[in-house]
């Protein structure tokens, strides 16, 4: 069954379904059934070679080293400085490595590489262009994804975040992941380019509905889970993002880029603000500005959306003296109205 958006947005240079149908019908499936999204808009690099697992840990928070096949993890790629540059998955195959990048991310992370590591040591590909990427989210994700590939669904249901098996799809190898990105059970379908559509179109025939980015980013920031260029960029600290919570950073690994700013908020000291919710009324425009009673300024609001469930809610990026439950006030040109700060997840 072929199916096309009704509205399309451009992410990072690239075409994006913001919608198919209906989201609130789309945020229903990602939270009662299976919903399923092309997700090739991100970046798909591989790294080969007997020093590939030392660039890589010198690249980036978490650590690379300790990966068996089959095993993955999410980590953040930094600045000298400790600032993000991209927040990217690191998979852990046979013979290589496979990373996949955030797609805002995707020219910071190239740029890194480039700038990091030395091809004689790592064979290091951006083979974006070859392929593919269908996500599959929801309670009936794991029986959905078995239902159209040899894969099984207990299996993949037991598989822990950011683990990997390979598969077959319509005689198609795959590489099916686990993924947390949006707070619901949810796997990614990496394929060849040339795949994946048809790929998509087996998921929506087994019984998924498709999901664009409208309906994901609710359930995103439902969960509580940062967009690099939205919520976090490269003036953040990985903790400010909570990173950190997210499972992101290793404390015990070798040195990586950026590593003494990290290590130093984690021993010594703390951030000045860190990314909380905010719980409202009214919708909460993104990137307004946000002042407390006293009307000074405390931090600014990011990924903005009406939850089905929740109602107006935000990501915010917040000083730390702001508790949780504390009134703050949303400045929207002459207007200000008053939302209230909450833990992350909603």
């Amino acid at each position: 069954m072929s199916v096309l958006p009704r509205e399309t947005l451009v992410v990072a240079g690239h075409t994006v379904a913001l919608t198919y149908d209906d989201a609130s019908r789309e945020y229903a499936a990602l939270h009662e059934a299976c919903g399923a999204l092309h997700r090739d808009e991100r970046a798909r690099w591989t790294f080969a070679g007997k020093e590939a697992s030392g660039a890589l840990a010198g690249l980036v928070t978490n650590d690379v080293d300790a990966l068996v096949s089959g095993a993955g993890c999410y980590a953040a790629a930094l600045t000298a400085k400790g600032r993000i540059v991209a927040d990217v998955r690191i998979l852990r195959r046979d013979t290589d490595f496979l990373v996949d990048v955030a797609s805002r991310a995707s020219s910071g992370w190239q740029e890194h590489v480039r700038k990091y590591v030395n091809p004689r040591l790592a064979k290091y590909a951006d083979i974006t262009a070859a392929t593919g990427c269908v996500g599959a989210y929801g309670p009936r994700a794991a029986a959905t994804v078995a239902r159209i590939s040899d894969a099984d669904a207990n299996a993949l249901a037991q598989l822990p975040p950011y683990h990997h098996v390979a598969a077959r799809i319509a005689g198609h190898d795959a590489r099916i992941l686990r993924s947390p990105d949006f707070g619901v059970p949810g796997f990614d379908i990496l394929v060849s380019a040339e795949a994946s559509a048809t790929v998509f179109e087996m998921l929506i025939d087994a019984g998924a509905r498709a999901v664009g980015l409208a309906a994901a980013d609710i359930v995103r920031v439902e969960a509580g889970r940062p967009e690099w260029g939205i919520d976090m960029d490269d003036a953040t600290i990985p903790q400010e993002a909570n990173l950190e919570s997210l499972h992101a950073i290793s404390y015990t690994k070798g040195c990586y880029t950026g590593q003494e700013v990290v290590a130093r908020v984690h021993f010594r000291g703390h951030v000045n603000r860190t990314l909380r919710g905010l719980a409202g009324d009214l919708p909460i425009p993104p990137r307004a500005p946000l002042v407390a009673l006293e009307r000074n300024e405390i931090g600014d609001v990011r990924s903005s959306v009406v939850s089905p469930r929740f109602g107006p809610i935000a990501l915010a990026m917040l000083r730390r003296e702001v508790s949780i439950g504390d009134e703050v006030f949303v400045r929207d040109g002459d207007h200000e109205h008053a939302v209230r700060v909450v833990q992350l997840p909603f």
